[in-house]
């Protein structure tokens, strides 16, 4: 019988992985494959590209999502379907509060539903929040590898240059909001939908103040710093899997 592949992420429903760790972007699977043991590219449709191999032994996948809400519902969907039972999204934010500095990274505790996405799956009164089992793993492994660290909420969002930006960025950090970023709502959401442990670790690439339109290519110009951050978010989403598949086995 032939195998069925996913639409969307062209991969195979008997793929057998049940760890993945989600980029936005399709060049930082690239980035982040070198960190595997035994890797090797596995499909490449649309914004979505994969790999497989193993960290620490742990059979894992490194597949990119795209950018915003609706792609990165449709790849959880996806990764559900094929079996996948956790995945940490590595992904850019900016910061909206001043404590942050580019590079460091930003462990979400929860996230603003201010995003179109995630009201096809629920009203505004539903949760987006990670799995807690997943988060703690996420925090133990930044501690553990000595990598600069905060905790908070993020807002989600769809509109990267709205002319209104500056203005609802200053209400949501005075709302206490850390950082902005346009997927971790949709991750959140569907993947408690679906009952995919999920959690999102962000790195810091616009410092609070900081205009979108002119600083975005600093990240994409490929600053150190922030590659340095990239660099973090990958080991710790890979270490916290790692720790995440000890506690299911014991």
């Amino acid at each position: 019988m032939e195998v069925r592949r996913m639409p969307h992420i062209q991969l195979p429903e008997n793929l057998g992985i049940n760890y993945a760790v989600l980029p936005g972007d399709p060049a930082r699977v690239d980035r982040a494959a070198r960190w595997l043991e035994e890797s090797r590219p596995l499909a490449f449709n649309r914004e979505y590209k994969s790999v497989s191999g193993k960290f620490k032994g742990v059979p894992v996948l490194i597949m990119s999502t795209g950018m915003g809400g609706p792609s990165t519902a449709i790849a959880v969907e996806e990764l559900h379907k094929i079996g996948v039972k956790a995945a940490v999204r590595v992904g850019s934010c900016g910061a909206l509060q001043p404590g942050l500095r580019p590079g460091e990274l930003v462990l979400v505790t929860g996230a603003v539903r201010d995003e179109g996405t995630t009201l096809g799956y629920a009203p505004l009164s539903y949760p987006a929040l990670p799995d807690v089992d997943l988060l703690c793993a996420c925090r133990d492994s930044a501690e553990r590898l000595g990598f600069p660290w905060h905790m908070g909420i993020a807002r989600s969002h769809d509109c990267l240059y709205r002319d209104e930006n500056p203005e609802i960025y200053e209400q949501w950090s005075k709302k206490g909001v850390v950082a902005s970023d346009m997927e971790t709502a949709s991750l959140f959401v569907t993947g408690s939908i679906r009952g995919m442990r999920t959690a999102s670790l962000l790195n810091v690439v616009l410092a609070w103040g900081g205009q979108v339109s002119q600083d975005i290519g600093s990240y994409a110009a490929g600053q150190e710093k922030l590659l340095k951050g990239e660099e973090r978010e990958i080991l710790t989403a890979l270490t916290a899997l790692v720790q995440l598949d000890h506690m299911m086995r014991t």
